[in-house]
């Protein structure tokens, strides 16, 4: 009988002693906020702005990671000419050929001081965030805090929404993790459906963006994803007037209004296959990712292979692939 006592307790101390090195997990969710405008177009100029935030959560729902970019998406539009095949840089990507540290209050480029803006918010929760005190600075908003501005002194209104969006994404991603893990986010943009203005009829200047966020663990693999378009629309005239400037919220924001489902042969709505085709991202690498199977279908689109797949996600895919790896790939 001792023997069998010690035996177990032996076994018990084992199993205990792993217990305690196994390293401990917890809960997080991973959300993404979009903030745009078209308040910068003018004669001549067609152009977009969109913010976008990527946050991870802890249980508490305050921020451990965060990263923020603009794609910040300009085309001429003079005489009514558009360019399909313009190419577009992020301010993130653009670094510094952005060009704002001679500019700068601080002498700090722009992508410099969104990261210190990024840092600002760890800890904080959606409605630290939104709380942040402002003031006008020209047509700027800015920091109020001396500290926050000597580091970040451009303006942060859109920061914050974006940030705030994030934070309350109800279509978010959670996932369980060791606190080990990398944020990544990315930007696409092309304008590839834009159309020129004629005498006698209008043009439309068409930047449309898929935007990615990825947490990538401590092995490669994505532990969870979130992927978002926008498709804002900017009249013109022949002489390059902006006439009219139309867009309604993001393709997850629209839900149901985006009406996939009544305008094409889709049985479920764009956001519910995004969610479906995320959730078959997380597990995987970037490469792996990269690597799965598609084809062009009869309507021109590149759509999964894979039956199973297309059944939950009969959506050209080639976007969200091509941005949920560039975001595996700017995750630090």
């Amino acid at each position: 009988m001792k023997k069998i006592f010690a035996f177990v307790l032996a076994v018990c101390m084992i199993l205990a002693l792993a217990a305690c090195g196994a390293p401990k997990t917890a809960e997080y969710k991973l959300g993404m906020g979009i903030s745009l405008n078209m308040n910068s177009s003018k004669e001549n100029n067609a152009q977009v702005d969109a913010t976008v935030a990527a946050v991870v959560l802890d249980k508490d729902g305050k921020i451990v990671a965060a990263k923020i970019d603009v794609a910040q998406n300009k085309m001429d539009v003079t005489d009514g000419q558009v360019d399909t095949a313009k190419a577009f840089k992020t301010k993130v990507e653009l670094k510094e050929d952005y060009g704002m540290t001679k500019a700068s209050a601080i002498g700090l480029e722009w992508y410099q001081q969104a990261e210190n803006f990024e840092k600002y918010v760890i800890g904080k929760t959606a409605d630290e965030v939104a709380a942040i005190e402002t003031r006008v600075d020209g047509s700027h908003t800015v920091a109020v805090d001396e500290a926050l501005y000597a580091t970040c002194s451009m303006s942060i209104a859109d920061f914050m929404e974006a940030i705030v969006k994030a934070c309350n994404d109800e279509q978010g991603k959670t996932f369980q993790s060791d606190g080990n893990f990398k944020l990544g986010l990315a930007a696409n943009t092309k304008s590839d459906e834009s159309t020129a203005a004629a005498a006698d009829a209008e043009g439309v200047v068409k930047m449309y963006s898929e935007f990615g966020a990825v947490v990538i663990g401590s092995d490669g693999k994505i532990l969870a994803a979130v992927t978002d378009a926008t498709q804002p629309q900017i009249k013109i005239d022949a002489a390059g007037q902006i006439v009219d400037t139309v867009f309604k919220g993001t393709k997850r924001e629209l839900k149901e209004g985006y009406n996939m489902v009544a305008y094409s042969n889709a049985t479920i709505e764009w956001y519910e296959q995004a969610k479906n085709f995320t959730d078959y991202a997380a597990g995987k690498t970037a490469d792996e990712l990269k690597a799965t199977e598609t084809k062009i279908n009869d309507e021109g689109h590149q759509v999964f292979v894979d039956e199973a797949l297309y059944a939950t996600c009969s959506i050209s895919v080639d976007g969200m692939i091509n941005v949920l790896v560039k975001a595996a790939g700017n995750a630090a």
